[in-house]
Formats: C-alpha cells, structure tokens, sequence
C-alpha cells in the first residue's frame, strides 16, 4: 500500500501515481490495444465469451468499431435519393453486441485498496467481466459508467472484458424521423442518432482502474451560497468518524486563499457537508472574468479535490442574471458534430479550439441539443467563461408514456448534476427538445431536481409543438425557451418573406408578459447551398455521399462551375437574415438570449447545411468573425429605422440604441456617418456624453438624412462607439423619382403575340408578362428553411445570383446576392426553369440541391433577328409606389438601348411556350389602367 516502486506493467498500460495522505493512490490506463468480437447473434453470453482469453480482432481504446473499420461496410453509392441525402454516411456500421478483451496486472501494492474500474463515455450499455465472474451492468449516455473492483481483482495477470451494446435500450427517449427509409436513421435525439454523432461501439475518453484507501472521500460538492456570502461543500464517505476535516482552496495559479480545519455540520446516508465563509480574495467567475479555484478535502482516510467557478444563475424579475448581474446569451446549438470521428473529443484542447472559434464570432452560450457533452468541454468552457445549457438524451413525443424511460432519465438527470454540477459553464438544464406528452412528469422531474442542486437553472422541456405548453411556461419552470408564445411568435424567419423589410420590430408583443428569463428558441435555419470544396476535407469515418451525389448532380446538368458561386450567394442571403434576426432580438428588453441553429452547417435531417460556417466549424468565406461579432457581441450598437429603400423627398430617420450586456459606461461618445459606395461621407454626427448601463440603452440620438439623388445609390450607415471596438453598419438604397421607363425603339409589352410580332420585326423586346400566369417556382426573398429533403413541401430556392457586372445594371446599384433592396422584386415575380433555353440569366436564381435546375427571373437572348430582354419579376405595375421596380425596370432600358446589348444565345419563339401555364390566355396588362410612369 505504501510502496513507492514504480510497478512496470506489461501490455504498454501506463501507471501514474499521485500522492494522498501517508500513501500512494495508483491509476491504471487502460488505452492501448484490445481484442474485440461482434456478437450480433447474442450468443457470447450463451457461450460464456468471458471465461477465458478469446482471439478476435486488434483495436486501439479509446476509439470505436468505426474507426477500426470493424462492422459493416456501406454499399451505398452517391445518389440523389432519402438515404443518400439524409445524412453523412458511415463507412462501416454496427449496431449490437460487442465483447473487448485485455489482460493486464495489478501491483501488489493494491492488495487493499479499493478499485473501480472507470470508463468515461460509452453507447449505450455495458456489462463487465473480471476474470469471466460477471461484476454489473451500467446503462448511461451522458456520463462515466462505474464499477467497483476490488472483491474480483487480483495480484498479477486479470483478465477484464466488456460487453458493449449499442442498440437502442430505451425507444421511448427518441423521435422518430418517419420521412428517412432507413430505420437506423430515424432516431433524432443527438445522444442517439445517426444524423450528427453515429451510433457509434466502443469506449470513449478515460478507461481507468482508480485505486484508493477504503472508505476514501469521493463525490466532493461545492455550492456557492450567495444569501449568506458562504460555501457549502459536500462529500461522500462511508463510516466517517472525525468531526472535523482540512479543507484548502487555491486559484490556479497556485496561490493559497483558504487553509483551515473545518466541523462537519450535517451527517446523513454517508454524506457530510459543511459550510464555509467565502474567503475574502475569492473572485467571482462569469464570462469576462473566468476565475476558478481548486477545492480540496482531507480526512483520516484520504482526500478529494475538484474544481470551481463561484457563481450564482437567477433572475430578477424576470431578467436573467449572473451574480445579481443582468446577462444575454447570445447562443448557438451543439448536436455533437464531429464529421471525422462521428463522436465528441474527450481532450480539452479540441473543445477549447470549438469555443474559442465560438467566442470569435460573439458567442457566449452553446445550448447541447438532447444531449450531454463530457467533462473535457466543460473543463474548456470553465476556462473560457462560456455558459453551457445541458439536456437529458431525450427528444420525445411520448413523455411518462414509459415507466422504465422515466426512471432512466431521472437517474441520467442525477448523474449530470454528480459529474459535472461542480462546472461553473453549466447554468442551464433542460430535460429534452421539444418535449410532448405527460407535462406533469416533466414538472415533477424538474422539482425534484430545484432542491437539490441550486447552481443551475432548471427547464421542462426546450420548447414544445405541444400547446399550451408551448406558449408559456410551465409552473415548474426556472428559464424559458419559446419560439412563439401565446401572444404571438418571437422569432423571425416568415416574417422576413411576409412583410417588406423594416428595422424598427422587435419581438416585444410576444414576449414581455414572460415573468421569467426568456431565451428565443432555434433561431435562424437559413439553408445555405453546399460546398463542394468540403468533400475532400472528410477523411474521417464519414462518407459526404450527399455531397458526392449533389456534385454529380451538378455535373450531369452543367452547374458545377456555379457551385463556388451558388455558395457565397446563398451564403451572403443567410448572414443577411442572422444579421437581422439576431438584431431584434438584442432590441427586445424582455429577451435574456437567443439560440442560432446555427452557425455551423448540420449535416444529417437531409443534409441541413444552415451554417455560416461548416461543419467542421470553417469559414465558408461569407462573413468574417469580425463582421458576424459587430451586430453579435456583449455591447452591440443598433438603430431603429423603417425601410430599406428611399426615394428622393423622402427624409431617413434612425434612432440610435446599444444593448450593453458588458459593463457600465459613463461619458461616451456614439459617432454616425453615411457614406456612398465611393467612401465619401454624405453626413456624420456625434452624440455625446452618452452613459450606458446593463442592458437596453433606448434613443440616444437620431440620425436625420434628406434624400435628395440624381441616380440610384446604395449607402451605407455606420455607427460606433468611440475608441471602443463596438460598431456596426447598415445599408439602404436611394432612387430618384423620375426616371425613363419608357423607350422609343423597345417593345415593352406582356404580350407574348406582341413580342413575337416585334422580334419578328428585328426589334428590341421587353417581355413582362403577368408572372402569376407563368410556369415556375414562387417568388421568395428568404431562401429554403432547414433542408429541402426534410421538408421537401416548400417552395425552395435559396436566394438570387445577380451578374453585376452586366451593363444592364450600370443604373441599379446591386451586389451579386441577395439584399433587402431585391425584396418587391422577389415577391413579385416567378423563377423560371430554363434547363431547355439557351438564354443568358442576367438575374439568377439559386435552385436547391434536391432538384437543381437552372433557374432565372431576367434573362437575355436572340429570337429571330430580335432581341428580347423577358422578365420574370414585376416591373409594370404600381411603379410610383415601387421606387426598386422602376429603377430596374429604367436600367434595363438603357441596357437595351446601348451599343452592349449584344445576346449571345438564340432561341426561338415557340421554346418560350415551356415557361406559359397551360391554358393561360395572352391578354396583356392593361396599360391603361396602370401606372408606368413616373
């Protein structure tokens, strides 16, 4: 026992030694190389597989069968179907039964130590074997699976075996993707799903044998008690005698703030605790000041130590707080994304890369989507001042359906708060994703839970499709997270595409009868076109065969060189969006927080690629951190204003504001310009002596600019706050009213007789017909929600691909994407598939990647001895109340009235007979009755 003879150990098992009181406590890794055998059959049990040393085959612990390439392997080829685009395929799959093997020794210095064997993360359930005498059985997807040892364990050579089972033990905690024909893929939880994380076999971060002295202190507890200004510390020790113990508290950085013997105040079941005042040099912890400390106990029999942050989550009349300080969680999801390996890292410094590519881009919060993460990202976290909302592996339409379900969850619930409640990331706890069923299980969950661990904050379900559980919370809850509320929604989405784009909402009328903190649920899901340049970067155990099949796809019709483009576009529309979403939230005062799903691309549910990162967490060169962090950071300067387009006479009225959710600010200066495409200043100002608390700082000034132009500009309004890295920028886009939309020798007409009579003639034709007569897909400004294969009923183009250098623009200030001048246009118009034309778009529309055609709603092209310019957007109708419509309309014109117009393709008449609906009539729109002019 007291030996200090290093022990060599066979088999390249590592032993580290570190010291305790008066003795040695031994850990035996158990990484390395073990045996392994398939038992898909069940018949290891039968044969008693464990008895004695079985030959199978080689494979590194830890790791899993997919990255031995032990299983099945995928016959699956790139195809344009619900298996293949469902999500990333794993090369080699099994799901089942899986014995591990290893001999190892033990040292004679073990002989009366009390051991467990630990194993850190395992799917789903394992059984083991010490020396074929069968020790227990553990079932848990969210933390360590213990086992005691010592009474099987012997001196010398033992042989240890495993049984793995992957299979689903408790169907009841998931939903079912019914819409994916394979029935492995239809489980969606993240704890258990093929769709992010694959249901992987094998063992995960830490396999330990822990040794230590009989009746050690173990499971140490530290509760910050902010009321009193004290600790409360916790542990447990079977027959524990002594009425005092040593407790020490130390920064990390070595320096000793606490050293004092301590009386046991509380006694019960072998668990003592006691409490402590707060040592006057202890610094509170939050996301600015990470401060942990290192807590350890010493009684007769050992010691025990962990790690803290002190800090306390509450809310103030209905404000979400940090140590009795207002906070905003500018959050994002986390489903257990890891393309290469299909599982979480267990080593700290691959979550601290995740977070601090996080933090670049404003982040302060990762919510973990139906699941757990291990220790290692909260370790990360802690350090980093990142707050962290946990659930239970469980997604579920069923709840309290299942009595054995609601036992293991509870049990997963007690083991979260036990491995990981000393975390001071972790504030938020959910019992699952949109939960539906028995409400009152979930209620009585979580009130079991409230009174014995107060360092978190405690929700019955994040979100649910069920009402009225949906639309308010539940009596049992702490923290709330909502897409909608009884009152109405609280988040943007549809709204981007149903009303003309304004700057001055905000998700108030939803959300302020909230009385508690109030987080705005799964933000975003703008899809963006896939990257075709990220297929190689998949070397792991995952196949992108989704991708692959896109990529052919792309080929076979001649779009593959758009795909770069298809991207950035789509890209540009989707940060737009988030840019917007994002900001309304930050000006809603009763809003504590939102959650973006999000910025990194989610590539199961039909290859949901809603990132503007991928899925490795890589920029798609859309947006830079640095842009993304200026509408998306602690303190965020916003103005409030009421459209995107101006003409002249009309005056651009902007009320400053800044969300603080850093520090108190006294005597600042907020500076403003406008400035034109060239960088030249049209108007600045300043505001002064402006003071900044916590929270929403509403009208600090107002931004007044007459617009008085001669041609069309785009501008651009920037806002900072002086000698601060804080600022932010917006564009709008100004239009004179009286422009040529008329032209002596062009045909405009809606008339496809009239326009083939003129062409006919060698004359120049713009054809606008009634776009509602027209085949095609209905005009939208957002692009596809979430993915087109999960929800294939929508009408799915992901945003516009503007040639911007075409002359026909020279009078239409545009970028080549999307942006909120284009939103009349694309309501107002049809996408027109133009697979069987040989036109040139000048307006393209990006496809999604289930169908992929090649769409347009402007193109160019010569019929007969004419030319045609054919619009597919409105630009005829009501155009002195559509400043954008006679701007396009006049710069196409004067495109066709120049020496560039020069098409470069030819069709004839009767090919444009694929874009009329069938049984339409030709009659053209009355001219007379509408106003073309200006």
């Amino acid at each position: 026992m007291k030996s200090s003879k290093l022990i060599i150990l066979f088999f390249a098992i590592t032993t580290i030694f570190c010291s305790c009181t008066n003795t040695n406590i031994e850990k035996i890794s158990l990484e390395g190389t073990w045996q392994v055998k398939l038992d898909s059959t069940d018949i290891g049990s039968k044969e008693n597989w464990a008895s004695a040393k079985f030959e199978g085959q080689n494979i590194n612990l830890p790791g899993t069968l997919d990255d031995a390439e032990i299983g099945v392997k995928s016959t699956l080829k790139p195809a344009m179907n619900n298996y293949v685009l469902s999500n990333l395929t794993r090369k080699y799959q099994y799901i089942g039964k899986a014995w591990y093997q290893k001999e190892i020794e033990i040292p004679n210095s073990w002989e009366k130590e009390n051991i467990t064997l630990s194993l850190e993360r395992i799917i789903w359930e394992s059984t083991i074997y010490v020396n074929g005498t069968l020790i227990g059985k553990n079932n848990s997807l969210v933390g360590k699976h213990d086992y005691n040892v010592t009474e099987y364990l012997t001196e010398g050579k033992n042989l240890i075996t495993i049984l793995i089972d992957n299979g689903n033990k408790f169907p009841k905690i998931n939903v079912a993707g019914t819409r994916y024909p394979d029935k492995i893929n239809q489980d969606m939880a993240h704890a258990y799903t093929n769709h992010t994380q694959i249901k992987w076999n094998g063992i995960l971060g830490d396999i330990i044998l822990k040794a230590s002295q009989k009746n050690a202190p173990k499971n140490l507890q530290i509760y910050p008690n902010s009321s009193a200004n004290k600790i409360e510390i916790s542990f447990e020790q079977v027959d524990i005698v002594e009425t005092e113990v040593k407790c020490l508290i130390k920064s990390k950085d070595g320096k000793e703030i606490y050293n004092e013997k301590v009386t046991i105040q509380k006694r019960a079941n072998n668990k003592v605790s006691f409490e402590i005042d707060k040592p006057k040099n202890l610094q509170l912890w939050d996301e600015f000041h990470p401060n942990l400390y290192d807590v350890k106990v010493e009684t007769k029999t050992g010691e025990i130590t962990d790690s803290f942050g002190y800090k306390f989550v509450g809310s103030d009349n209905g404000d979400l707080t940090l140590n009795d300080k207002r906070i905003f969680l500018r959050g994002n999801l986390e489903c257990v994304i890891f393309p290469l390996t299909g599982y979480p890292p267990t080593k700290k410094e691959d979550w601290t890369k995740l977070i601090t590519q996080a933090k670049a881009y404003g982040l302060n919060h990762l919510r973990f989507h139906s699941w757990c993460p291990p220790k290692a990202a909260f370790e990360a976290a802690d350090e980093a001042g990142f707050y962290y909302q946990v659930e239970l592996p469980h997604w579920s339409l069923e709840v309290g359906k299942d009595s054995s379900t609601t036992a293991f969850l509870r049990e997963e619930a007690q083991k979260m708060l036990k491995d990981y409640g000393n975390h001071p990331s972790f504030i938020f706890m959910a019992l699952g994703n949109e939960l539906q069923g028995d409400i009152s299980v979930l209620n009585d969950m979580v009130a079991e839970l409230k009174p014995q661990d107060n360092r978190h904050l405690y929700a019955t379900t994040a979100f649910s499709f069920q009402q009225p559980t949906g639309t308010r919370p539940e009596k049992e809850d702490e923290f709330f997270i909502a897409q909608w509320t009884d009152k109405g929604w609280i988040r943007g989405q549809g709204v981007f595409n149903s009303k003309a784009p304004h700057f001055n909402a905000d998700f108030t009328a939803g959300a302020s009868h909230i009385k508690i903190p109030l987080i705005t649920h799964e933000i975003g899901q703008y899809s963006v076109y896939p990257d075709m340049s990220e297929i190689k970067k998949y070397t792991g155990v995952l196949d992108p065969l989704n991708f692959k099949a896109i990529k052919i796809e792309l080929e076979k019709k001649g779009l593959i060189d758009f795909a770069p483009d298809f991207t950035f576009n789509s890209g540009k529309l989707a940060a737009l969006l988030y840019k917007e979403e994002i900001e309304r939230a930050l000006k809603t005062p009763s809003f504590d927080g939102f959650q973006l799903l999000q910025l990194q691309d989610f590539p199961g549910q039909g290859t949901a690629l809603v990132g503007l990162l991928n899925a490795f967490w890589e920029s798609k060169g859309v947006i830079t951190a640095e842009e993304f962090s200026q509408f998306n950071s602690e303190l965020v300067p916003l103005i409030r204003f009421e459209k995107a387009v101006y003409e002249t006479g009309e005056s651009f009225k902007a009320t400053l504001e800044v969300a603080n959710f850093f520090e108190d600010k006294t005597n600042q200066t907020l500076d403003w310009a406008i400035t034109n495409e060239a960088g030249s200043v049209i108007k600045n100002g300043s505001f002064t002596n402006v003071n900044l608390s916590i929270g929403n700082n509403i009208d600090l000034g107002t931004i007044d600019y007459l617009v008085n132009v001669k041609k069309a500009e785009k501008l651009n309004i920037s806002v900072n706050l002086k000698g601060t890295k804080y600022k932010n920028n917006w564009n709008i886009w100004v239009y004179p009213k009286e422009v040529a939309t008329t032209a002596k020798d062009i045909l405009i007409t809606s008339s496809f007789k009239d326009a083939e009579a003129a062409l006919k003639q060698g004359k120049n034709v713009l054809l606008n017909p009634n776009y509602k007569a027209l085949e095609g897909i209905e005009g939208r400004f957002v692009p596809v929600f979430w993915s087109p294969v999960h929800f294939p009923n929508q009408p799915a183009t992901m945003g516009l691909m503007i040639d911007d250098k075409n002359p026909a623009f020279n009078s239409f200030p545009t970028d080549t994407h999307t942006d909120w001048q284009w939103w009349d246009l694309c309501i107002n118009s049809k996408s027109i598939v133009i697979d069987s034309l040989e036109v040139t778009p000048i307006v393209r529309v990006i496809d999604n990647f289930v169908t992929n055609h090649h769409l347009a709603n402007v193109f160019e092209t010569n019929v007969g001895n004419g030319k045609l310019i054919f619009s597919a957007i409105d630009i005829s109708s009501k155009l002195s109340e559509r400043p954008v419509a006679r701007q396009l309309r006049s710069s196409l014109l004067n495109y066709m009235q120049s020496d560039a117009f020069k098409p470069s393709k030819n069709i004839e008449m009767k090919d444009l007979d694929v874009v009329k609906k069938k049984g339409e009539s030709d009659e053209k729109f009355d001219f007379l009755k509408m106003d073309i002019g200006y």
